[in-house]
């Protein structure tokens, strides 16, 4: 069986279970061999489809997300490596991206709050070379993904990350002050009914926030003046219907608010100043 074939053959046993069942093929595919989607689609179509493949295709049928079975994915146009103790970066993600780098260009200092693989702060970093930052997060094992993903993105040197926990006293005393804050918390409410791919795979203390999903927010928006200079910004992700109630958590706590919508038209960040 030739690679295309394979692909087909995959691409119509996936259908039932995925909405990108022909492009989770090709990914797969594109894993095995080594090279990018791109590549594959232009070079190895005609090649004979490599053992491996039809295992693969059956995790993914079971739902485990595409980018734990091949240990990656891109975001912000970089790549980067992600474990099931990490969520998976996700395009609606890139709004925080660029609403920061329009706001603060000159930054400083960054902090991300619950950076999991890295992707907020290493894709800021990326484009303010000047700029240095410290990624927290409560599980070792993402930390240590990040750092994996600062090394291979040659930002090491610009970026630290360390445990640490918004929830337990003291975490934040030796941190310093930031220009920019980034934070992609958790936000699912408890009863949220959550695509199988996303609910038993992916990190559920990275997901759920109580019966509102707002659990972290109140308690994390009070310290984040503490942590700010002067004139500096932070930036939240937010579910879509979040938009009132973490803002009216930030009026409270003497911030004014600015909102950013994703590339759908959904509210996806809020801006803190």
């Amino acid at each position: 069986m030739t690679v295309g074939e394979a692909i087909r053959a995959a691409a119509e046993a996936l259908a039932p279970e995925s909405d990108t069942a022909r492009l989770d093929a090709e990914l797969l595919m594109a894993h095995l061999f080594g090279v990018t989607r791109s590549e594959l689609l232009l070079r190895h179509m005609r090649d004979p489809s490599p053992p491996g493949f039809a295992a693969l295709v059956e995790r993914r049928a079971g739902h485990e997300p595409v980018a734990y079975i091949t240990g990656r994915q891109e975001f912000y146009g970089l790549p980067f490596i992600v474990t099931p103790a990490t969520l998976i970066p996700r395009g609606d993600s890139e709004t925080l991206v660029a609403a920061a780098l329009e706001a603060k260009p000159d930054a400083g200092r960054v902090l991300d709050l619950g950076t999991g693989s890295g992707a907020l702060l290493l894709a800021v970093l990326a484009y303010l070379r000047q700029a240095h930052g410290v990624g927290i997060d409560r599980s070792p094992e993402a930390v240590a993904v990040a750092v994996r993903n600062a090394e291979q993105l040659g930002l090491r040197p610009q970026a630290m990350f360390r445990e640490g926990d918004w929830l337990a006293p003291g975490w934040a005393d030796d941190l310093g002050t930031f220009d920019l804050i980034l934070c992609n918390p958790p936000y699912v409410e408890s009863d949220a009914a959550l695509d199988p791919q996303v609910r038993d795979f992916e990190p559920a203390t990275a997901l759920f926030a109580g019966p509102e999903g707002l659990d972290d927010y109140r308690v994390l928006i009070p310290q984040l003046r503490a942590l700010m200079n002067p004139q500096a910004l932070a930036v939240l992700e937010i579910g879509a219907n979040q938009a009132e109630a973490v803002g009216a958590l930030a009026a409270a706590s003497g911030f004014a608010t600015a909102l950013r919508r994703d590339l759908a038209g959904r509210a996806r960040a809020l801006l803190l100043s």
